[in-house]
């Protein structure tokens, strides 16, 4: 595959299919986007008060209706900005909305919905997105339906459950000197903890989970709500002076302590043939590990163990596998049998995850959770069957179905689940904004396993290998969808830039292991022809990283560029920058005391794929030096001693 013939926009996304159109709104110091018929990025001086202010509309899958909006008219004025439009989701569901922002720090966003019919929905109506970052930790004040207040915080540890309910507004200082209320009419109220999902959120919803879904909107009776944003604001206020296009990172002399984690790949019974036929491209990765995934509830037996057990003879790399857990009969027959089908295919185990197959399933507040034997007598049994073997537990889903069931953990060898940033929104921005919410969930994890026990990052990637909140992940060909099983950014720079700053994350937390992609298939690194993705590349440097000392790193914009330094037993420094932002960046990089002059990798637009990777000098000597970064591009600089 080479440049010729590609698109820029393939390049980047791995499709032709457009970027979302945004329309940017101002009313003096009130901004806003309007994208999708929708509100987001709600700034006002240049602070982030908002993220933003949706009407959605669910399926009984959780799927997100794409309303067909028409009849947009903007009316655009020096004082203020009014938007009206009708939509149509599906053929059931017709609503009108309108939306109006002032200088004076009042935005308006109503909508009246009419079904044509019995309209069945798992919810319909808004959603108020409160950033994280700057947020968390911080004072709320929340109003609620009976008119009582109670003063509380933003959540600082993940909460798996709501942590405010019945609610009809929030109060809260985004920065100093302005104070943001934000009220909700219309319908009863309640928030989520949307870093669960690693939504960089906090979700406040209409219509409690309690309450019974799938529900029936009857034909004909119209709904309204609306949600107001009123911004009291004080002399003391001042505009944030946020550069839009430069990024100071910083590389100390300073060891954190920690190790780099072990880069490993998912191998599943569907890819298992064409990663024998692609070992060679395995071996050029050189992987850590292989986490190979068995399942007999789908019929997974002795035939996958052998391809497991023939995959290892050839590459000599490591195979942990990934046990979903029948868990409905005896567990120790159960459990002897596996160890039967292993040892007659010869395969050589270096650690074993199990996760009952009801597990992967969420169980959403209200719910009624599925019988299942408890996790102590599953991770029992097998510990009888398997002695000596390193035995995970947690989640082979997300981290919201760990916090929301936790695993007796004296009993295991380490901790485990995986995360997806397409769960609630699929568009680029969204999926890079998830980005903010790792640390917060290395966090919440580790306070639940403890600071003794192995954490071991399970598969955590763009596409979505299985849904816990419907009866399926959706089929997608080109676009961008949540809860999809194929996602085209897999194919270009996008993936690579989120691989990569998905790395500095997980560098910042004591992380022994992680699994960003599979070889091939829809969360792979190529093609059935062999073509290299960018992706490739990243992975393959990561995993020449494991087991390095990282270097403390610091971008002063940790929103455009994230940053990742390691120092080999050499001494020789590997610094990664991932620009995740549509726009071209000018870097400045400062490595600490003065470096030799490193060599530049870059995998951006201009190298893809097939013409390789830029490598280059910077033009000046040692010591800081700017770099330019072209949109979603990652570069590696490699210092010698």
């Amino acid at each position: 595959m080479t440049i010729a013939g590609l698109s820029r926009s393939v390049r980047l996304f791995g499709t032709d299919a457009p970027v979302t159109e945004v329309q940017h709104l101002r009313a003096g110091e009130l901004e806003v986007e309007f994208a999708q018929g929708n509100l987001r990025a709600i700034h006002f001086k240049g602070h982030e008060i908002v993220r933003a202010i949706s009407y959605v509309v669910r399926d009984r899958d959780w799927g997100t209706f794409d309303p067909v909006i028409s009849g947009l008219t903007v009316d655009t004025q020096p004082e203020y900005f009014e938007l009206r439009y009708a939509a149509r989701c599906g053929e059931g569901l017709s609503y009108t909305a309108a939306i109006r922002g002032h200088t004076d720090g009042i935005l308006k966003f109503s909508v009246t919905a009419i079904p044509d019919c019995d309209f069945e929905t798992n919810r319909c109506g808004f959603c108020v997105l409160h950033p994280i970052v700057g947020v968390a930790g911080k004072p709320v004040t929340v109003g609620h339906c009976d008119g009582t207040k109670e003063d509380a915080v933003f959540p600082d540890l993940i909460d798996p459950w709501q942590p405010f309910k019945s609610i009809r507004s929030l109060t809260h200082s985004p920065a100093k000197g302005i104070v943001a209320t934000c009220r909700l009419v219309g319908d009863e109220f309640e928030m989520e903890d949307q870093r669960n999902w690693s939504d960089a959120s906090y979700k406040t919803y209409v219509r409690p989970l309690a309450l019974p879904w799938p529900y029936i909107m009857p034909a004909g009776i119209a709904n309204t709500q609306a949600v107001e944003l009123d911004l009291k604001v004080s002399p003391s206020a001042t505009r944030s002076t946020s550069s839009l296009n430069a990024v100071r990172v910083r590389v100390s002399n300073r060891p954190t302590g920690r190790r780099f984690a072990e880069t490993g790949l998912l191998i599943t019974p569907e890819t298992l043939q064409g990663t024998l036929d692609h070992y060679a491209a395995l071996e050029e990765i050189a992987p850590g590990f292989l986490l190979c995934h068995l399942d007999p509830t789908v019929g997974h037996s002795q035939d996958e163990l052998n391809g497991y057990a023939k995959l290892q003879s050839r590459t000599k790399c490591p195979v942990r596998l990934e046990y979903i857990a029948v868990a409905r009969g005896d567990l120790n027959d159960e459990f002897r049998e596996l160890a039967t089908k292993i040892q007659r295919s010869g395969l050589r185990l270096d650690a074993m995850v199990v996760c009952p197959s009801v597990d992967r399933q969420s169980t959403p507040p209200g719910s009624t959770w599925p019988e299942c034997p408890p996790l102590s007598d599953i991770y029992g049994s097998a510990r009888e069957a398997f002695p000596g073997l390193a035995i995970g537990g947690g989640m082979v889903s997300y981290f919201t179905e760990l916090n929301r069931k936790r695993p007796p953990v004296a009993m295991l060898d380490f901790v485990t689940h995986g995360t997806n940033p397409i769960v609630h929104a699929a568009d680029d921005t969204s999926v890079m904004q998830t980005l903010e919410a790792l640390p917060f969930i290395f966090r919440s994890a580790r306070q639940i396993m403890g600071n003794d026990h192995t954490y071991r990052l399970g598969p955590s990637f763009i596409p979505m290998r299985q849904n816990p909140y419907g009866s399926r992940v959706f089929d997608n060909s080109d676009g961008r969808r949540t809860m999809a099983k194929m996602d085209p950014r897999q194919r270009g720079i996008f993936a690579a830039s989120f691989t990569a700053a998905y790395a500095a994350r997980v560098a910042e937390h004591d992380i022994s292991s992680f699994v960003p992609a599979s070889l091939l298939g829809s969360t792979g690194l190529l093609d059935d022809a062999d073509n290299r993705y960018p992706a490739f590349h990243i992975v393959r440097w990561l995993c020449t990283l494991a087991g390095q000392s990282v270097i403390a790193s610091c971008s002063d914009d940790q929103a455009k560029v994230l940053s990742l330094a390691c120092c080999d037993r050499a001494g020789h420094l590997s610094v990664l920058l991932s620009n995740i932002t549509a726009d071209p960046l000018t870097v400045t990089l400062d490595p600490g005391s003065p470096k030799s002059i490193p060599t530049i990798a870059t995998i951006d637009e201009d190298s893809f794929p097939g013409a390789g990777v830029h490598t280059e000098e910077p033009p000046v000597g040692e010591g800081q030096f700017e770099l330019q970064l072209k949109p979603y591009a990652v570069a590696l600089l490699h210092y010698k001693v």
